[in-house]
């Protein structure tokens, strides 16, 4: 029987700063083409910090994701720090520069998170309106959406990658945000019939996401972060709606996946959810099983 002073240490250091799990998804929306087969890797909420989440972490990360071979990579946002329990800052030109690796056939694309708005690398660090992380995304090549959709080919096949701005960008008072999103006016660009990928930093926009979008993925939940069965659900759905933690959700034909990220938010603990890569296959699906990584 492991003692309280085990459990502690794994949830403090190991599991947070150790373990890392490459989870695999097929999914095959009925609104996507038959022929056209996607493997996209899923990067969310590193939140980048000594010890846990350093720069030599966060290159090792990216480099499994190249070996991955996916056709395409995702950023789902929340690159700064969630909280102060911290040995030091990992700015954005260090992140960024560990995240220059990083390489696709179709190229990486990242939209951003609430932490990225409302401060610095660290909480109490003054925010400069996620312009750093705009430059540090610039000089890894990844290409950052912000209400803005994107028409990609595979193969001659179309589909269109759309970006939402986060939905808590401004933090008005205690537990009252104003979001920066434009679900209509960023799928008012898409002009043609080709299916849709959403990235959407938070899930609530889920019940709002229209037929029309193929896959809508997710972070910002940490999939719980403590993952205690029944009672994690039961707080957390009180809190962003019941089944928006983590995993795969469809909804009357609509598919979401949410990642359990990488990074901590609030505290360094993780417990029974590692922090993890989602690697997920849109159209045939293949048979890949979920693999433990230590990174």
């Amino acid at each position: 029987m492991l003692s309280p002073f085990a459990l502690g240490s794994y949830a403090f250091a190991i599991e947070p700063g150790f373990e890392l799990k490459v989870t695999n998804y097929h999914v095959n929306p009925s609104n996507w083409p038959k022929g056209l087969v996607l493997k996209a890797v899923i990067i969310a909420d590193i939140h980048a910090c000594e010890p846990l989440m350093s720069a030599a972490r966060i290159r090792r990360i990216a480099e499994l994701a190249n070996r991955l071979k996916p056709d395409i990579i995702f950023i789902l946002g929340d690159f700064n720090a969630g909280h102060r329990y911290v040995t030091a800052p990992v700015f954005p030109v260090e992140w960024g520069e560990a995240l220059s690796v990083l390489k696709a056939p179709l190229g990486a694309y990242a939209i951003l998170g609430n932490h990225d708005w409302w401060h610095g690398a660290l909480p109490g660090m003054p925010s400069d309106g996620a312009a750093s992380i705009r430059r540090a995304l610039a000089h890894a090549n990844v290409k950052l959406l912000e209400n803005q959709s994107i028409r990609l080919e595979k193969q001659g096949a179309p589909f269109w990658v759309a970006g939402l701005a986060d939905q808590m960008g401004h933090r008005i008072g205690p537990g009252d945000f104003e979001g920066l999103d434009d679900l209509p006016g960023t799928l008012a660009q898409v002009n043609d019939d080709a299916p849709i990928v959403l990235l959407a930093h938070e899930p609530f926009i889920f019940p709002h996401v229209p037929n029309k979008v193929a896959l809508t993925l997710c972070g910002h939940t940490h999939g719980g972060q403590v993952n205690l069965p029944f009672i994690t659900e039961a707080y957390l759905g009180r809190r962003w709606g019941e089944g928006y933690i983590y995993g795969h959700i469809v909804e009357g034909g609509r598919h979401m996946i949410i990642s359990a990220g990488l990074g901590t938010s609030i505290f360094p603990v993780r417990f029974l959810r590692p922090p993890e890569l989602v690697q997920v296959t849109i159209g045939q699906p293949e048979s890949v099983p979920d693999v433990a990584w230590k990174a």
